[in-house]
């Protein structure tokens, strides 16, 4: 299982060589989370409307190794947006991946751009 999460790697928008082109706006929910493939990638990304802000995560959980973050609730913790694995939930932050629950788990994200009315996500590969 950790072949898995060894693919997902957190990319900034300073090192994205690749957009991709993941939908239109209205493609995605707004305030909840929709996934894309990416290769051989789930991608949980998420309008968060109440932020006015979109991010991009690993859809793994690795906590249970369940494509399931894309369904999990967005929220805030002291100000920092996150999402709630819906089976289990941890919470992640949407900015850096990392645990806000202290725990080792952490998430890989990925920079999203709006171009127009396209959601584009970012990657090195």
């Amino acid at each position: 299982m950790e072949e898995i999460l060894n693919q997902y790697e957190t990319v900034q928008a300073s090192d994205a060589t690749i957009w991709f082109k993941a939908g239109k706006i209205e493609d995605f929910p707004t305030n909840r989370g929709g996934c894309i493939k990416y290769k051989n990638k789930q991608i949980a990304i998420f309008n968060f409307a109440r932020r006015n802000a979109w991010y991009a995560c690993q859809n793994a959980c690795p906590h249970k190794m369940e494509m399931v973050l894309s369904r999990g609730m967005t929220g805030s913790a002291d100000d920092i947006p996150k999402i709630a694995c819906p089976m289990h939930k941890k919470t992640f932050s949407l900015i850096d991946g990392s645990n806000l629950n202290g725990d080792d788990y952490r998430i890989a994200t990925y920079p999203v751009k709006i171009i127009e009315n396209e959601v584009f996500v970012g990657f090195v590969d």
